[in-house]
């Protein structure tokens, strides 16, 4: 498995290892999130591709080409309509989940084409799913999911190495849950002054409450820098 363009081969292979070799006894989880230097992922419009370039997309295709299944919130696909499978590199198409507590999911989404990949959607209503489309049911929150019951949900489902590609709310969720085990984080050289944000946590009072992940940089060959962040080596866990 290669991705040209992205990094040198010894430090792709340093930033694929952990998928490559995660542990077979728990799930293992990454999310990606794209966003300008200011930390935005779209302008005040919404308009957001491409704020990464090309070889952002390749890493991307890379991640989906190494997990089990690749998780969006119902919001990015009604934005962006994503088809959420390996075009860009070598390799398989991931499971496809869709998070989509209210039913809002159109039928003729791209995500839920039948090309011969298992498709989720995760839902608290009695809407059915489109045919060949298992709907996981999960109990909601006050006003959310719990990322982590989503996790073992498909995780008992043998989908043990997921990807949480989108949107910034469904990362920082899963981030703010403590669910996620490295986050890719790709900014582009741009600065855009406005917009939506990336990563939203709660407030903290101290800087000492901060997270603080080991994490190593790659910078790719046409410009967008890669943070590779190890969320569980976070100094600020103790």
């Amino acid at each position: 498995m290669s991705s040209p363009k992205v990094v040198t081969a010894q430090a792709e292979d340093d930033v694929f290892a952990p998928l490559r070799h995660a542990p077979p006894n728990r799930p293992f989880v990454v999310a990606q999130l794209g966003q300008s230097l200011d930390g935005r992922i779209a302008t005040a419009t919404g308009e957001s591709q491409w704020i990464n370039h090309n070889c952002a997309l390749d890493h991307l295709h890379g991640l989906r080409a190494h997990v089990d299944a690749v998780v969006v919130g119902v919001g990015t696909v009604l934005a962006d309509d994503p088809r959420l499978n390996v075009r860009r590199v070598p390799g398989r198409s991931p499971a496809r989940v869709v998070i989509d507590p209210s039913g809002r999911l159109p039928p003729g989404a791209k995500c839920l084409n039948d090309d011969g990949v298992a498709r989720f959607v995760v839902r608290a209503c009695e809407i059915p799913a489109p045919d060949g489309v298992e709907t996981i049911h999960v109990p909601r929150g006050t006003d959310h999911f719990s990322p982590q019951t989503i996790v073992d949900a498909l995780f008992a489902r043998g989908l043990r190495r997921l990807l949480i590609e989108g949107g910034a709310m469904t990362v920082s969720s899963f981030i703010a849950a403590r669910a996620v085990d490295r986050l890719h984080m790709l900014v582009a050289p741009v600065i855009l002054g406005s917009g939506k944000p990336g990563v939203v946590l709660p407030p903290i009072a101290k800087l000492s409450d901060a997270l603080r992940p080991v994490t190593r940089v790659h910078v790719l060959a046409d410009g967008d820098v890669l943070f590779d962040c190890d969320l569980r080596s976070d100094k600020s866990r103790g």
